[in-house]
């Protein structure tokens, strides 16, 4: 799975502290924790007929991260809704919008790892994208990585951070195998999550994912195990073995960037028939209709 151009793209207008500037104007100094350290925390947010899909849930596990990092003079809510509004407007973007939006902990005074060295507060980078859901809607192949995702005593995955060279090893090696993604897993063999995105299996019409304690707290994974909860689907939260994946019916992954996509394949395991399962297909149509829904999103306007 390759991303492509998006010519509608060309001439995007860009929040870069505060400043608005057209994407071949923007500039990060080089003293920016995010350039020196990969030291910043962001959030996908997707555009939805003038709302944002839940944004406070965005905005909560994006101040949960950085309050996990100690950050420093970081930007209050307001701030943060007050310039997204005016760069979409910038962009006249209503709709099919996907937006990064990073915190970083800001500017240092001389280049050097020590957080003190960072004392001009933090640094607020969005970038809206005109951008429909990224994966194939017919199903995606991935295999097993080796690079596993670490446990908190190594690097706490509930710090959704923008250092992610564990999920990029994980991709190189999807990339080498022709495959769209990684499925990786953590130190003890348990499913985590893709390089991308969260992982569902389905069996005997029980929907299940794994636990956090190797991958982030998703907002879209969240919203479905919400809508198995409210239309009386089974569901489960546990640890995962590969050999219970590929005796799955279905697989499906989750993420702002994508939706819901199926997975058609998982290293040599094919699910039905490499055809989107009835499961994914009813969850899918669930969450279209959450993201219509007007108490979901956060109007822009």
């Amino acid at each position: 799975m390759l991303q492509t151009y998006n010519p509608q793209n060309a001439d995007l207008i860009v929040n870069v502290n505060g400043k608005l500037v057209h994407r071949q104007e923007a500039g990060v100094s080089p003293f920016d924790s995010s350039v020196q350290n990969g030291d910043a925390v962001w959030e996908g947010l997707r555009l939805y007929d003038g709302r944002i899909f839940r944004l406070k849930q965005h905005l909560d596990r994006l101040r949960k991260s950085a309050a996990m990092l100690q950050y420093r003079g970081c930007p209050n809510d307001d701030f943060i809704i007050e310039q997204l509004r005016q760069t979409l407007a910038a962009n006249k973007m209503t709709d099919g919008v996907h937006i990064r939006l990073t915190i970083t902990r800001g500017i240092k005074y001389t280049s050097g790892l020590d957080p003190r060295i960072n004392n001009l507060g933090c640094g607020l980078i969005i970038l809206p994208e005109f951008k429909p859901p990224v994966y194939d809607s017919s199903g995606i192949r991935l295999i097993t990585a080796t690079i596993r995702r670490p446990l908190a005593n190594v690097l706490d995955q509930h710090i959704h951070s923008c250092n992610q060279l564990t999920s990029i090893l994980a991709k190189l090696e999807a990339n080498a195998a022709g495959a769209d993604d990684a499925l990786m897993l953590d130190p003890d063999g348990f499913l985590a999550e893709t390089n991308a995105t969260h992982v569902f299996v389905v069996r005997q019409n029980i929907v299940e994912t794994s636990t956090t304690r190797a991958c982030p707290e998703g907002i879209t994974r969240g919203a479905v195990l919400e809508l198995c909860e409210k239309h009386n689907i089974p569901r489960s939260v546990r640890d995962i073995t590969p050999a219970e994946a590929y005796a799955a019916d279905e697989v499906f992954c989750t993420g702002t960037m994508g939706e819901l996509t199926p997975v058609k394949q998982i290293d040599s395991t094919l699910y039905n028939h490499a055809q989107p399962g009835p499961m994914v297909q009813r969850l899918s149509a669930l969450f279209t209709e959450m993201t219509r829904n007007a108490n979901e999103g956060f109007s822009i306007a």
